[in-house]
């Protein structure tokens, strides 16, 4: 399977590398860390990931688009959004961890889907474009689109994918792997505003 990291700058570290650290070790993963512009992008905390251009995505492939502060600015740039609705298209899973579904909801991509996003973040979130938003959730499903709250709930939706698409007992292997505490349950979300 192939997996496509959709990297800009100021976007969140661990909305990148949680997930990278899961799917990394999910059998035959093809890792792809990609941008609209190419080149060196730089997270929030400083990281820089040297990126590359592509039109579509080949089949198989996962589309994750992680949040963070530079998520503000990309929601009102057209241009970008018109590429993101093209990779999307092509993609069989496309994933958001946090803010990364407010650029999916701008690109009209979320339109009658079930989505959520980092609860801190969550009312301008739900200013960026119609999805069906669910306040309460570590993780959402609905068809091909998968959405996280905050940042380290992108780790639990990984595994909840790898479960769905490889069973359970790999995502729980790849959980102790990481010595990580699976909180496995989508709709238990303790940071949840009431």
């Amino acid at each position: 399977m192939n997996f496509y990291f959709l990297l800009f700058d100021q976007c969140e570290s661990l909305d990148l590398f949680g997930p990278v650290e899961i799917f990394g070790a999910t059998e035959d993963a093809s890792m792809h860390y990609i941008s609209m512009e190419g080149g060196l992008m730089t997270t929030f905390q400083g990281a820089q990931i040297l990126t590359e251009t592509v039109d579509s995505l080949p089949e198989d492939s996962v589309l994750l688009v992680p949040g963070g502060m530079g998520t503000r600015k990309l929601v009102g740039d057209e241009a970008y959004l018109e590429k993101l609705r093209a990779l999307a298209d092509s993609a069989t899973y496309v994933m958001s961890v946090c803010t990364g579904s407010a650029v999916l909801a701008a690109a009209d991509l979320l339109k009658g889907v079930k989505a959520t996003s980092n609860k801190r973040a969550f009312d301008w979130v739900k200013t960026t474009g119609p999805a069906d938003w669910i306040a309460k959730a570590r993780w959402v499903r609905d068809g091909k689109y998968y959405t996280s709250s905050g940042v380290s709930a992108g780790i639990d939706m990984a595994l909840g994918f790898v479960s769905d698409i490889f069973g359970r007992a790999a995502a729980e292997e790849n959980a102790a792997r990481s010595e990580y505490i699976w909180n496995d349950r989508a709709d238990d979300d303790p940071f949840a505003v009431e």
